[in-house]
């Protein structure tokens, strides 16, 4: 073998999916609703040293909910090194929130640090309108934020619980496309997170999946009522993605096998699902719209 052989081999090994990140078992110290960073015992990888930005979305601004952890922390990232000015909004993780701000000036770009929850209706209005004051324009809406709960039987779930996970994970979505939109120019681009949930639910997860099931649809029908205006809406359907959010919600068994059952044998790391939304708001997804990109692992979603 010849040192380029050598080099190829190497690289290609680098390369394998199935290595790309940490697989279980993943002993997890259990988390309060909604979970932060500093208490994941394996910590997750958000593209902080990896990630580099070509000027894809340069002079964007983008409105990233739940975006102090998982897959939100790591698209502010990818979008501040892209040149987007990012608004984090974040439920009350206030230092996970901060670190997430401090990663997209290193970027060069502004950050605006919004709290507050997502299911109430007057805060999602002034989440857009503190993002248009702020910086005089929205150009990327990316509806993240989610709750969920493991609940093994229908018995065990309480009405309000079932009621938060709807409001959380479908009305905030309404709320927010339809405030952002009244500001939204040609060109713009909304990103809806669905789940693998949504085509193979989880029993134990019943009411999330049912949200994510909602929420594929809500993309296909709004993506064709605002072609007209010149904007793109999409949804990323992630697989298992190690979060916060997974210790936080989910039986100890549960968070030590999280990601073994799909075909890549362990969980995404937030900064593989970081390149589909960078994708999908550039003019990479120009003919892009209505489309549900699944990023699973090898999880089928038909």
């Amino acid at each position: 073998m010849n040192h380029n052989d050598e080099h190829a081999g190497r690289n290609e090994a680098e390369q394998n999916p199935q290595k790309q990140g940490p697989t279980p078992p993943l002993p997890e110290p259990e988390q309060q609703v909604p979970g932060t960073e500093g208490e994941m015992a394996t910590q997750a990888d958000h593209g902080q040293e990896s990630y580099k930005g070509t000027g894809k979305l340069a002079g964007k601004v983008a409105l990233i909910t739940g975006a102090d952890s998982g897959i939100g922390k790591a698209v502010a990232i990818a979008y501040a090194r892209e040149g987007a000015d990012v608004v984090v909004s974040y439920l009350n993780e206030e230092e996970d929130a901060r670190d997430t701000a401090a990663w997209v000036e290193k970027a060069g770009r502004k950050a605006l640090l919004v709290a507050g929850d997502i299911s109430d209706k007057a805060h999602c209005q002034a989440l857009v309108e503190k993002t248009v004051s702020t910086f005089g324009r929205l150009d990327i809406l990316v509806n993240n934020a989610a709750f969920q709960m493991s609940r093994e039987d229908i018995s065990e779930i309480p009405d309000d619980e079932f009621d938060f996970t709807f409001r959380t994970n479908v009305y905030a979505m309404f709320y927010l496309c339809k405030a952002a939109l009244e500001h939204m120019q040609e060109g713009a681009s909304i990103i809806n997170v669905s789940s693998i949930q949504a085509y193979q639910p989880s029993p134990e997860l019943l009411a999330y999946a049912a949200t994510k099931g909602a929420i594929v649809n809500f993309t296909k029908g709004l993506a064709g009522m605002v072609a007209k205006k010149g904007i793109r809406v999409n949804s990323v359907a992630p697989g298992p993605v190690w979060t916060p959010l997974i210790p936080a919600t989910m039986p100890p068994e549960k968070v030590e096998s999280f990601g073994k059952d799909t075909p890549l044998a362990r969980p995404a790391q937030p900064a593989e699902l970081a390149p589909a939304f960078v994708f999908l708001a550039s003019q990479d997804g120009s003919y892009i719209s209505g489309a549900v990109i699944p990023v699973t692992g090898g999880k089928p979603t038909m």
